[in-house]
C-alpha cells in the first residue's frame, strides 16, 4: 500500500498517523521547505508541491500510489483535478480509494436544523462554492475510473496544539454570544480514524466527519476554562465584536450536522463530544500539541 496525501497539513498529518503501519509507504505534499523536516519526523516521505506543477520526482512516485488523499483548498478550480487531466489521464494507475477532505461549509446555513448528507446544499461563501465543485469533480472521476471515491465533509477541527486551551493560554480565546448559533466539531485523529475506515472498507460517497454534540461556540470556551481552573474571558456580543470577515462569516451558518451515515457504516468516534474530548486533552497533557 502506498498512500500519497496532498496538502499534508494538520488533518493530513492525523490521516499518516492513521494509515502508518508495517509495510504502508506514506507520502505527504506541503508548499513549504521549513515544513519537510516536520513531516519526515512523522514518518512521511515528504514532496514539495506548489499546487501548479507536478514535478518528475512526484510523477514518479504517483505511479506506486494506491491511496490518493486530497486536502488542498480549492482556488479557481481543484489544482489537482486540473494537474491530472481530463478523465483523470495522470491519476496513478494502481489507484484504489480516493479521499476528498471538504466541509460542512457546503450546506450553507440551515437556521440551526439538522441536516444530513441527503440535504440540499446552499453554499453561502466563495470558498465552499469552490468545495462543492471540486467534490463533485472527485465523486466523476472515481465513477470514470471505478474507484470508490469518499467525500469527508469535516466540521470544525481541533485537537493538539490546536484547541480552547491554547487559545485560552494565549489569551486569545472568546466568548462570542450569538443567539441560538451553533457549530459542530470534530477531533482531528478521528479525521484519519475515519479516512482508513473508510478506505479499508473500499468506501466512497459522501459522508459527515462531526462529533455528535453541536453545540454553542461559547459553551466550549467556558469548559476548557473550568477544566484548566481559571476564569472564561467576558462574553461580547456576536453583533458589536471585532471581527475578520473571514470569522464573521462562519456566523452566518447555523446548522446541526448528523453523523449518522458514518455510524451506520460501523464506525466508532473516539471522541464523540467535546466536553469528554476536552477532558482527555487535558489529562494527558497533549493539548500543547
Amino acid at each position: 500500500m502506498h498512500v500519497m496525501i496532498f496538502g499534508c497539513g494538520y488533518s493530513g498529518t492525523a490521516i499518516a498517523k492513521a494509515f502508518a503501519r508495517n509495510g504502508v509507504r506514506i507520502s505527504g505534499t506541503t508548499r513549504s521547505a521549513d515544513k519537510v523536516e516536520a513531516l519526515r519526523q512523522n514518518g512521511v516521505e515528504a514532496f514539495l508541491f506548489d499546487g501548479e506543477t507536478l514535478d518528475d520526482q512526484l510523477r514518479r512516485a504517483l505511479e506506486s500510489v494506491t491511496h490518493l488523499v486530497q486536502s488542498i483548498a480549492p482556488g479557481k478550480g481543484d489544482p489537482l483535478l486540473r494537474l491530472l487531466g481530463e478523465g483523470g489521464a495522470s491519476l496513478p494507475p494502481r489507484l484504489e480509494w480516493i479521499g476528498y477532505l471538504s466541509t460542512v461549509g457546503v450546506y450553507g446555513d440551515h437556521k440551526g436544523a439538522w441536516i444530513n448528507e441527503d440535504t440540499p446544499c446552499v453554499p453561502v461563501s466563495g470558498r465552499s462554492k469552490e468545495r462543492l465543485e471540486a467534490e463533485e469533480g472527485w465523486l466523476a472521476m472515481g465513477r470514470e475510473r471505478g474507484v470508490p471515491a469518499a467525500v469527508l465533509r469535516l466540521a470544525g477541527i481541533y485537537g493538539p496544539g490546536r484547541n480552547a486551551f491554547c487559545n485560552l493560554d494565549k489569551g486569545t480565546a472568546r466568548r462570542l454570544i450569538k443567539k441560538d448559533q451553533v457549530f459542530n466539531r470534530i477531533r482531528v485523529e478521528d479525521i484519519g480514524a475515519v479516512a482508513r475506515f473508510l478506505s479499508d472498507g473500499g468506501l466512497g460517497g459522501i459522508y459527515n466527519v462531526t462529533d455528535d454534540r453541536p453545540g454553542p461556540p461559547q459553551d466550549v470556551i467556558v469548559e476548557a476554562a473550568r477544566l484548566m481552573g481559571v476564569a472564561p474571558p467576558p462574553e461580547q456580543a456576536f453583533e458589536t465584536a471585532e471581527l475578520s470577515p473571514m470569522a464573521r462569516s462562519f456566523y452566518g451558518e447555523n446548522k446541526r450536522v448528523s453523523n449518522a451515515k458514518l455510524k451506520a457504516a460501523g464506525f466508532e468516534f473516539s471522541f464523540p463530544n467535546y466536553p469528554m474530548s476536552l477532558a482527555q486533552l487535558w489529562q494527558d497533557g497533549r493539548w500543547r500539541g
